[in-house]
This record gives C-alpha cells, sequence and structure tokens, in this order.
C-alpha cells in the first residue's frame, strides 16, 4: 500500500465517505460489457444455483437451477448459459483490422513483416467481485474437457453441444485475468477499490453494496453508516435487504426460504413421476411450474440488487476520463481475445489442466513484465499515482533552475547538458543512477544523476566529475564514511543535478524542445516508462530434462474423471 493509499483511507475514516486514490480511470470499459451475476450453492464447490447474465441494465435474462444435484438440471443452466455468452462473444471475432506484426521466417530465420487480422475490439466480461472471477475459472476447468454425443457416442454422461466450447473461452478469460491491467475479465470490486479508497478493509470491500455505500452514499447518511447498513440490515423476515455480491447465498436465506421451496420442487417432482394416471399427473405437474416458479423468484430477489450494483458502478468508473496508455493495455487484450479465436477456428485442443514448465514459465515472465508495465503507466496517466510513486523515492518533480550545455569527450561529441533541478522531493539517488522523463511529444528521454548543485556556488552547479565537486564526499578525510544512496550533503537539499544522454537527436546540437529551459515544470523518474521482460526462454524441445522437458509428444486431454458430486 502506498502512503497516498494510507492517507486516502485516514481521510476516509475522517470524513466518513471514499475518497479518491486516482484521476483517471486506468482500466478499459467496453460500450457494451457482458454483465454476469453468478449463484452457487452452498454446501458444494462450483454448484450453480443460477445466474443474471446480459448487456442491458433492465433486461437480464435469469437462469435457475431448480435442483443444483440434478445432473440434467445443471447441464441445461450451462447450455442456456452459452446460448447468451457464446453469440456475444462471436459478434467481435469478425469485425477485424490489418496490423504489420514481424514473424520469423521459417527458411531464412530471419524477421519479416506480415499482414496480421486483430480484431477491431474484443468481449468484455463483468462480475461483482474477485469470487466471481474465480467461479469463471471453475466453470471454465469443469465444462472444456466434457464431451458431447456428437463428439463421443458412446460417452456415459454427453454435454450439450456447445457447452465445451464455453467452457474453453471461460478458461482463457480466467487466465487472462491474472495478467496485471487486463481488463477481459473483471470484477466490479477491484475496478472500484483501485480508484477509491474506504475506510474498511480489503476484504469488507469485496461486498459490492458496502464498497458502494461508501463511494457514493445516499443523501444525507455517513458512508460508514450507509456500508453497516448494507451489509447487516434485514427485514422483519430475517433476510438481508442487500445479498452478498456473490457467488455464495446468506445462510438465513438458504434454511428459511430456499430450502423449503427446494423440498417442494422434489416433492412434486416425485409425484408427477409416481401418478397413476393423467388428471393426476396434470395436477402434480401445476404444484411442479408453481414450485419452481417460486425458486425462480427466491433466487431473482437474491441476484437483482447485486445486478443493480454492478451497473451503478459503472456509471461511476464511467464519469473519469480514461488514461492514456489505457488503449495500449486493451490492444494487448485484443491480441490475446484474436490469437483465442484463432486456436478456436484451428480446431486446436483444450487448454491443459496443467502447464508444462516452459509454458509456465512463460506466464510467469509475462505477468511480471505486464505489472512493471502497468505500475509505470499507471504513474505516468495520473499525477495523483505519481505522487506516490515521489513520496516512495522513486521520482522526483520540480523547477529547472539552470541549463549547462556540455558534451561527451568522444571521437564523435555528443550533448550532455547539465541541468539543476530545484525539488522538494527526496528521491533515493546515487551517482549514475538513470533517470527517465516524458518528452512533450509523447518520447521517453533518458538521464543520469550527476551530483547535487553546489549549496553556495552563485555560477550554477561545480563539475560533478571534479573531486570537492557536490557528488564527492562532505568530509575529503580518508577515514570518512562513503555516502550512501539518498544521502544528501548539507546544505544542498533540493539542488539536484541531471545529465542528459537520450532524446535529443543525433546531432550535435540537440533537437528543439528536448532540453529544458529554466523556469519549466519537469517530472523525472527512476524505473522505466516501458519495462521489457527478462531474456527469452528457450524452445520446449531445447529445454533440458531438469527444467522440465524435453516434453513428451502430446497427448489429448481426457474428460474429466467422474467424481462423486457427479453421482448425486
Amino acid at each position: 500500500m502506498s502512503l497516498i493509499t494510507a492517507l486516502a483511507r485516514m481521510e476516509a475514516v475522517r470524513d466518513r465517505r471514499a475518497r479518491p486514490v486516482a484521476t483517471v480511470r486506468h482500466r478499459h470499459l467496453s460500450d457494451r460489457p457482458l454483465v454476469f451475476v453468478p449463484l452457487t450453492t452452498a454446501g458444494e464447490a462450483g454448484a450453480p444455483l443460477g445466474a443474471l447474465v446480459g448487456t442491458e441494465r433492465d433486461a437480464p435474462r435469469l437462469l435457475v437451477v431448480a435442483q443444483p444435484r440434478d445432473r440434467d438440471l445443471r447441464f441445461a443452466f450451462l447450455a442456456e448459459l452459452a446460448e447468451v455468452v457464446l453469440p456475444y462473444v462471436d459478434s467481435y471475432a469478425d469485425d477485424v483490422d490489418l496490423e504489420e506484426r514481424k514473424e520469423t521466417d521459417p527458411e531464412t530465420g530471419k524477421k519479416v513483416p506480415v499482414q496480421v487480422e486483430l480484431c477491431a475490439d474484443a468481449p468484455q466480461l463483468l462480475v461483482p467481485s474477485g469470487a466471481g472471477v474465480e467461479f469463471v475459472r471453475l466453470l471454465g476447468r469443469s465444462m472444456r474437457f466434457r464431451r458431447t454425443a456428437e463428439q463421443d457416442p458412446e460417452t456415459p454422461f454427453p454435454a450439450p453441444a456447445r457447452v465445451p466450447l464455453l467452457g474453453r473461452w471461460l478458461t482463457h478469460y480466467g487466465e487472462r485475468s491474472r495478467v496485471p491491467g487486463s481488463c477481459l475479465l473483471q470484477a466490479m470490486t477491484d475496478l472500484l477499490t483501485r480508484h477509491w479508497a474506504t475506510g474498511q478493509s480489503h476484504l469488507e470491500d469485496q461486498h459490492l453494496g458496502a464498497l458502494l455505500a461508501w463511494i457514493d452514499p445516499p443523501d444525507g447518511m455517513p458512508g460508514d453508516e450507509a456500508a453497516l447498513r448494507a451489509e447487516s440490515e434485514r427485514d422483519a423476515g430475517g433476510q438481508l435487504l442487500c445479498p452478498p455480491a456473490g457467488p455464495a447465498t446468506d445462510p438465513a436465506f438458504d434454511n428459511k426460504l430456499l430450502a423449503p421451496a427446494m423440498a417442494r420442487y422434489d416433492a412434486a417432482r416425485m409425484a408427477v413421476a409416481g401418478a397413476e394416471d393423467g388428471a393426476r399427473a396434470e395436477r402434480h405437474l401445476a404444484e411442479l411450474h408453481r414450485a419452481e416458479a417460486e425458486i425462480r423468484e427466491l433466487i431473482a430477489s437474491q441476484m437483482r440488487p447485486t445486478w443493480d450494483a454492478v451497473w451503478r458502478g459503472l456509471d461511476l468508473l464511467r464519469a473519469l476520463p480514461e488514461g492514456a496508455r489505457v488503449a495500449e493495455r486493451w490492444k494487448r487484450d485484443r491480441w490475446s481475445y484474436t490469437g483465442h479465436r484463432d486456436r478456436v477456428r484451428a480446431g486446436e485442443p483444450p487448454q491443459p489442466r496443467v502447464d508444462d514448465a516452459v509454458t509456465a514459465a512463460q506466464k510467469l515472465a509475462a505477468r511480471e513484465t505486464a505489472q512493471a508495465q502497468l505500475e509505470a503507466q499507471e504513474a505516468l496517466d495520473d499525477p495523483l499515482v505519481m505522487a506516490g510513486r515521489r513520496l516512495a523515492g522513486e521520482a522526483f518533480a520540480g523547477e529547472v533552475a539552470e541549463v549547462v550545455m556540455a558534451w561527451s569527450e568522444t571521437k564523435v561529441p555528443r550533448p550532455r547538458p547539465l541541468v539543476t533541478v530545484r525539488t522538494g522531493d527526496r528521491p533515493h539517488l546515487a551517482e549514475g543512477v538513470k533517470l527517465y522523463r516524458v518528452l512533450p511529444d509523447g518520447r521517453t528521454q533518458t538521464g543520469e544523476f550527476a551530483g547535487y548543485a553546489e549549496p553556495d556556488g552563485p555560477d550554477g552547479p561545480a563539475d560533478p566529475s571534479e573531486p570537492d565537486g557536490p557528488a564527492g564526499p562532505a568530509d575529503p578525510d580518508e577515514g570518512a564514511e562513503p555516502a550512501r544512496p539518498g544521502d544528501v550533503p548539507e546544505g544542498a537539499e533540493g539542488a539536484l543535478v541531471v545529465r542528459l544522454t537520450g532524446g535529443m537527436g543525433r546531432g550535435k546540437t540537440p533537437e528543439q524542445g528536448s532540453v529544458p529551459e529554466p523556469g519549466d515544470r519537469v517530472c523525472w523518474t527512476l524505473f522505466e516508462h516501458a519495462p521489457r521482460g527478462g531474456p527469452e526462454l528457450p524452445d520446449p524441445e531445447a529445454t533440458p530434462w531438469t527444467h522440465g522437458g524435453p516434453p513428451e509428444a502430446a497427448v489429448a486431454q481426457a474428460p474429466d474423471p467422474v467424481t462423486e458430486e457427479d453421482l448425486l
């Protein structure tokens, strides 16, 4: 947690209302996202109970499993879910742009430019909380290996036709959600907590109703009081007025309402199966329809407040301007969606249950790089985030006091101006540390810390290369303790000298606007603006056996084994 976030949380407690921790929106929001509010059965991990899903605020589609222990009803639920999700996912597949990228020529081994398709946009899936993201991953794993009657006529429990395909897409979205900055699958609680800080714990922030109460409380009511009401207030029947954001249900709802309704449904099903004549069968069938309608109404009452809360959170987020570099990260999501579309259309097998060593290492390296890029881009997009980096000593901002032109001592001299910056920040600097700043045209300029300015020198900073210059120790005695990173000579606070090393063109004279002028405001960072990953990993065939390779011949994944849950 940064100092800015900690301060915002303390202010939220003081003001009894959430405080912003961002001035722009750092995540992409689709114009037509698919909102998915799932509900699961208590006591059975991952057993779906119902869902509200759709792209229209006022027209959600209600999906219900009246008896979650019934395999046929669960498969019917998944098939109905596929009817909603897959057309939405496919609607983005054929609208493409042509992009030029470099690929390796198999004959020459050289990088050559090729034209490839990139989907112009990608489908976005929104769930209420982080638990909903995990449920999407669990659903994907449970479905993608299922066999249909067309694939295997002898399979004992064939899945509906499009269920395995839905599992592959949900698995892809679940895996992509683990990449920092990805926006294909997002939890509304994570989106809101990225942009606002509340006065409650991170665990309490997972309750969407309480989180929204802190951010946008009712008129005349403090946020903490509104959050407490959202978490615990009940009606005359003992039911929560604001049910949990899912997928878990409230025990009072399970025991008092849902369990008796399911018991009536089961009794009606047994009565229909045991009816001796048509008249009794019709009467019991009417009872069965009433029992099923009652369950649907109960489950809808639990999910509708969460559905409305997700759309309310979308309204709050859309009021923020989008960050300048959000589109760049969304383009990587579009590449991810396009790549999976191509794999599905090519008939490739489903994703494996467990990644091999090389694939796992590649995913870890890619996520580490994405995390570093996300942190850098958020700071460059948002002055409030940059303020947190400045407080942490990872950046500094100030006014240019003086610029002294200098050149490198090489065969072809290059401009190396010395820029003195007056600042109140205390960055963690040591001589030669690389620095970065954004130029007006968007390019990144590099520099290095050359030392501290002369405290009383009327002619500007002394040459940092001189023994008695500002970069040298304050005490010239041999026994003096060496300076450590972040140490500031006495009297030199707030006067930093930066030597420009790049971003000035290739000529002897710097390009116009590449060197700041006295009086300009500048911001230098100690972190790279576009960090890259480490060295490339070897191909699977070249990986030694000590690191998981070379892999054996690929074997098609078999369907999931039958479990006790499947026999309920």
